[in-house]
C-alpha cells in the first residue's frame, strides 16, 4: 500500500548532530551522491571523473560512515533523512538532483517522499522492498559479510589484490568482481570495518520501518529506480514492488550488474543519471 505524502519536515537545528563530510568537485548543476551501508563517498570513484565532467558533484558521508561521526541518537533511514536534509538547508542545496545506492538508495526514495527536499532522483538498487524470508536473508547474509570482513582486515590488503581472493569477497555484490579495482575494493572493506553505525542500521533496514511510497500523480519531479539483474542482496523480484510503491518512476535494469551498477556498469550508470537529472 501506498501512503500520502508526508508534510515536509524541517531540519531539526540540533547542535549536536555531526555536520556531512563531503567532497565538491565538477562544475555545473550540482548533484548530490548518497552512498549505500558501510560505505564512503569514494564508492562512487569509477563514474566521478564523468560525472564531474558535466556537474558540481557533492559526494557525501553519512552520519557514521567515512569521515562522518555518527549520529547522538537513533541510527535510521528517518533519522539519516533528517540530517541530509539539515546539510542541505545549510548548505542552500535544497532541492539538488541526487543519487543513492543500496541504501542511500532508499535514502533518497524516503527524501523524495518528503517533497521539497530533491530535484530529480536516480536510485540505484534500493533496499527495503524485501518480503519474508528474504529479510533474513538480507540481514544474515550481509551481517555474515560484515564480521568475515573485519576479522580479515590484517590481510585485506593482499586479498583485495588478488582477482581469486577478490572475488570471493565481493561475489554477493558484484556481477564480476575479478574486474573490480583493487584500490576501489580495499577502501571498501576498510569503511565496512570501520563504520560505527553499521551494525544499528543493518538491523534497521532488515527489521525496522518498512519504506513507504508515493501515490499516482504526487511526484513532482524524474524518478528512475535502477537495479542489476544479478543483484543477490536486493533480489530483483523486488524492483516490482518499489515500482508498485512509486508508480510514477521509471524502472531501468542493468541487465550485466550485481548489486552496484555504477560498478559494474559504469558506462551505463552514468548514462541513466545524466539523462535522468539533464
Amino acid at each position: 500500500m501506498t501512503a500520502s505524502t508526508p508534510a515536509p519536515r524541517p531540519p531539526s537545528q540540533d547542535a549536536s548532530a555531526p555536520a556531512l563530510f563531503h567532497v565538491r568537485r565538477g562544475q555545473g548543476k550540482p548533484l548530490l551522491l548518497i552512498h549505500g551501508l558501510g560505505s564512503s563517498w569514494q564508492t562512487w570513484a569509477p563514474i566521478l571523473p564523468g560525472l564531474e565532467a558535466q556537474r558540481e558533484v557533492i559526494a557525501v558521508d553519512l552520519p557514521g560512515f567515512g569521515h562522518t561521526p555518527p549520529l547522538p541518537g537513533e541510527v535510521s533511514i528517518a533519522t539519516l533523512a533528517d540530517a541530509v536534509t539539515e546539510f542541505l538547508t545549510r548548505e542552500n542545496l535544497l532541492g539538488i538532483d541526487a543519487v543513492g545506492t543500496s541504501m542511500g538508495a532508499r535514502l533518497v526514495l524516503e527524501l523524495a517522499r518528503r517533497g521539497g527536499v530533491l530535484g530529480a532522483v536516480v536510485s540505484l538498487d534500493p533496499g527495503g522492498f524485501w518480503q519474508g524470508w528474504e529479510r533474513a536473508f538480507f540481514y544474515s547474509t550481509v551481517a555474515a559479510s560484515i564480521k568475515l570482513i573485519r576479522a580479515l582486515q590484517p590481510v585485506m590488503p593482499a586479498l583485495t589484490a588478488s582477482p581469486v581472493t577478490r572475488s570471493a569477497l565481493f561475489a554477493q555484490f558484484s556481477s564480476h568482481p575479478w574486474a573490480l579495482s583493487p584500490e576501489l575494493t580495499l577502501t571498501e572493506m576498510r569503511s565496512f570495518a570501520a563504520s560505527p553505525s553499521t551494525d544499528e542500521l543493518l538491523r534497521n533496514l532488515a527489521y525496522g520501518e518498512a519504506q513507504q511510497g508515493l501515490p499516482r500523480g504526487r511526484l513532482a519531479r524524474p524518478l528512475v529506480i535502477g537495479w542489476g539483474r544479478w543483484d543477490r542482496v536486493c533480489l530483483p523480484v523486488q524492483a516490482s514492488r518499489a515500482k508498485e510503491l512509486f508508480p510514477d518512476a521509471r524502472l531501468h535494469w542493468f541487465d550485466h550488474s550485481g548489486h552496484f551498477p555504477h560498478w559494474d556498469m559504469p558506462a551505463q550508470t552514468l548514462r541513466v543519471i545524466l539523462d535522468t537529472t539533464a
